[in-house]
């Protein structure tokens, strides 16, 4: 006897969709209680031997009453059973567990009742059951259910086999098995890999997750080639969104080097030209040898810059980029700069032309000396860039710094008084650009120097500040002060009419005022409604503060200090280009914060140069003679000061009218690059010399705009066909324009959409090169059917590139284009 109180509820939910339920009870279990069910309006008959009557009852003289009509022991068969048409009108219920349990799910398909028997151990549990109910529809057959009974046992919602084997890899990336323990437990492991095999094409007599990982990478690197019928389409579509969804990631870069060792992959491709793997990135050890083989092509000058360009643009989208993007810099950097000294031309006519030929063409090997530099010493794995590294320093020291100091030497020397009739003096900065702006009293003007920063970086910099929406930066140049040092390029910046050291050379004096630190210099400033303030101070104001200070003074003057910081110390100098780096970014965030202080006027320059190598510094570059004079005031590396200085051809000398200066001091510059030797310190940063890169001060304008002016690039989707007759399509993309700094470059994915259904791969693209050249700016998207797709044979399809909204993890379509899908499925799809 079993208890009826737990069958009532199902009989109530009968109820509640007919007015009449026929209820078998074969073995009698619930004869005894039957009265005790108490259901509301309901009459309960037991059927005795009285069919015909109870028929007659229920369908002429109550046809509205609601009956349980109950009958216990065998039911006849056939025709023996007067009530069978009933039974079939209204159905039958019973109080078999199984049959309950199918019940309450709500699904009638064939082989139900055959999944609740067989995985019983899940439905003892209510909870189990409560959450497997929220993921079932009614249409759901009993290969769904168990992958639903699946997503339960895994703590999850998702029931496709691409969710539960994302699942089960993640776990298994981890070193754990508790999830895939729980599905052997719950019987319903045989189920997962009947699956695995069946649309992945996996299968092994003792299948496992470690073996079902090789597998599907050994596959990868095989190209998912295949003679199975259908192919190897489904986990090549699954393997590729395993590696790109941001929750599975992280888990298959785990498994994809734990894969790597277990098939000795950098085994395999020993042999293979970088130029094979390009298109490669399953393991990170195709970056390692793309790097190591490109590195040695570019030292040894046997690849175009060309090719490596397009080579470093291929390899963004590699899965292993943010470990390698700095390697890849480095060496796209390094081939631009040999390309460069192979074809260096350093004739000049004269001092006005090195000066005009440095700030149009050859400041961009100092750029991308120091670019290299810079990726090279902040990249993960530097050791492979060591050769590279060599050549690139030989070549860049001994091609280009020596022989421009040799060559431009020979311009100073024809030099009588320090001035150029192409770049206006450092000294008439103030009269020349801020004056002009200010005098009529309408207008303010901010200047923002930044010690040490030389002409490339402001380049650079103006670049940076352009691609910010709305904002617009011009680059100008003037001719430095010599000697190029800090105390004389900031006393040259400030308004005045003479400038002259004071009698122990310790200061520079503008009119006649000190001007060695920022209060010194803000005094100056005050006489034209003006002050200084150093950028740390600045920028720890709140916005309210910083408006004030804008708004009270009609010059205001910012000192920026970490390249010559950084490079002045013996202990830092060899991280100036990272010093550069953390300015650049410093200054644009500078300008922006001023920018918000309603400044639109913001002047950019800097004090001085420099000079900077990263390799140690041969004998060869100091000289071997130190200053002789009768009253040496300051020795430095790259300058002296003092009286009655000892006439030396390793020295160009200068007295202080030849300069522009008020005293009777005089100058002494070491000769091309060479410098002092002197006691501590360092020698990889040096300035105060007259070398073109440390005397040409940039001038940066920057102004903001009151309309938007930056946008994305352009991307245009040209079919070739309107038609897909197999189980891919490649479909062709236009970037219409280069990308530049207000034209920024576009990441798109593409998809092919039956209305709102995938039916394809996903692909990244990235839109962003910057040729001119039509014929750079195509790309190809190769998009491969799924399984989905033979559902849609004779439909519309949709080729779809989107872009992400910003800020979200949403999507919005940016291209469409129209195909019909017509092809036979049978070859591809036999599953």
């Amino acid at each position: 006897m079993s208890d009826v109180t737990s069958v009532r509820p199902h009989l109530l939910r009968w109820f509640d969709s007919r007015r009449i339920v026929f209820w078998h009870d074969p073995d009698g279990q619930y004869i005894e209680d039957l009265d005790s069910l108490d259901l509301p309006g309901v009459q309960t008959i037991r059927v005795s031997n009285d069919e015909f009557g109870i028929k007659n009852r229920l369908l002429r003289d109550e046809p509205k009453g609601k009956f349980l009509v109950y009958r216990s022991g065998p039911v006849p068969s056939g025709i023996g059973n007067w009530l069978l048409d009933l039974e079939l009108a209204y159905g039958v219920f019973t109080a078999d567990r199984t049959a309950l349990v199918a019940q309450d799910l709500g699904l009638v398909g064939q082989g139900i009742d055959e999944v609740v028997q067989t995985h019983e151990k899940f439905f003892n549990a209510a909870k189990r059951v409560h959450s497997l109910k929220a993921l079932l529809s009614s249409e759901d057959d009993a290969v769904r259910l168990r992958a639903k009974i699946s997503a339960v046992v895994l703590g999850q919602r998702e029931h496709s086999l691409l969710e539960i084997t994302r699942t089960l890899l993640t776990e298994n990336a981890k070193g754990a098995h508790a999830k895939y323990d729980a599905l052997v437990d719950y019987g319903l492991d045989d189920f997962y890999w009947r699956g695995v095999a069946s649309i992945y094409g996996y299968e092994s007599s003792s299948p496992s997750i470690d073996d079902l990982v090789l597998w599907i990478f050994l596959k990868a690197i095989e190209g998912f080639k295949s003679d199975r019928q259908g192919g190897l389409r489904n986990i090549q579509l699954d393997f590729a969104s395993l590696r790109n969804d941001r929750r599975s990631q992280a888990a298959m870069a785990t498994l994809a080097k734990r894969a790597a060792h277990d098939l000795d992959y950098k085994s395999r491709i020993e042999d293979t030209s970088f130029r094979d793997l390009v298109t490669v990135d399953l393991f990170e050890e195709t970056d390692q040898k793309i790097i190591s083989d490109l590195g040695r092509a570019v030292a040894e000058q046997t690849v175009t810059p060309r090719e490596v360009d397009e080579t470093v643009r291929a390899r963004q989208n590699s899965f292993w980029i943010d470990n390698y993007k700095q390697l890849y810099t480095a060496v796209a950097r390094a081939s631009k700069l040999l390309g460069e000294l192979a074809s260096l031309n350093l004739g000049m006519e004269s001092f006005d032309d090195g000066l005009e030929r440095y700030r149009r063409e050859w400041f961009r090997i100092d750029q991308l000396y120091r670019q290299f530099v810079y990726a090279a010493r902040t990249a993960e794995y530097p050791k492979p860039l060591e050769a590279l590294r060599e050549v690139v320093e030989k070549r860049y020291t001994n091609k280009y710094v020596y022989e421009l100091g040799n060559a431009w030497q020979q311009q100073l020397d024809q030099v009588e008084r320090w001035r150029s009739t192409m770049l206006p003096s450092q000294a008439a900065f103030y009269s020349r650009y801020v004056e002009p702006l200010v005098r009529d009293g309408d207008k303010k003007a901010v200047v923002i120097i930044s010690d040490a920063l030389r002409y490339e970086v402001a380049d650079e910099l103006g670049s940076l500040i352009r691609q910010e929406d709305r904002f617009d930066a011009n680059l100008d140049a003037v001719l430095g002060v010599l000697p190029s040092y800090t105390q004389l390029g900031m006393a040259a910046l400030l308004p005045h009419s003479t400038l002259k050291h004071s009698l122990d050379a310790k200061t520079v004096m503008a009119d006649g005022q000190p001007t060695n630190n920022t209060a010194f210099r803000g005094k100056i400033l005050g006489g034209v409604g003006g002050s200084a303030i150093q950028a740390e101070e600045f920028k720890a104001l709140n916005a309210d503060e910083r408006r004030e200070l804008y708004k009270a003074n009609r010059v205001l003057y910012v000192y920026h200090n970490q390249i010559d910081a950084t490079g002045d110390s013996h202990i830092t100098e060899r991280k100036t280009f990272e010093a550069v780096d953390d300015t650049l970014r410093d200054i644009v965030d500078l300008v922006k914060k001023l920018a918000s202080a309603n400044a639109t006027n913001i002047f950019v320059t800097a004090d001085h140069g420099f000079l900077f190598q990263d390799e140690e510094l041969a004998d060869t570059f100091f000289l071997s003679t130190q200053p002789q004079g009768d009253d040496i005031k300051v020795v430095k590396r790259r300058f002296v000061l003092g009286n009655g200085l000892k006439v030396d051809t390793a020295f160009a000398a200068f007295d202080a009218a030849q300069l522009g200066l008020e005293s009777d001091l005089e100058v002494q510059i070491p000769k091309s690059i060479h410098r002092l030797k002197l006691p501590g310190g360092g020698s990889r940063f040096v300035h105060g010399g007259a070398a073109l890169q440390e005397i040409v001060v940039p001038v940066l304008a920057v102004n903001k705009k009151r309309k938007s002016d930056t946008r994305l690039v352009n991307v245009e989707v040209w079919p070739e066909s309107d038609k897909i007759t197999t189980g891919q399509v490649v479909v062709r993309l236009f970037q219409t324009e280069p990308v530049s700094d207000k034209v920024r470059p576009r990441t798109l994915r593409a998809g092919l959409y039956v209305g709102e259904t995938l039916i394809s791969n996903l692909v990244d693209l990235t839109f962003d090169q910057t040729s001119a050249d039509k014929r750079d700016r195509y790309q190809s998207a190769r998009m491969l059917l799924s399984q989905e797709s033979s559902g849609y044979n004779n439909r519309a399809v949709e080729f779809r590139l989107e872009e992400r909204i910003p800020n979200t993890n949403q999507w919005r379509v940016f291209r469409r284009a129209a195909y019909t899908l017509k092809r036979s499925f049978a070859s591809d799809f036999d599953f």
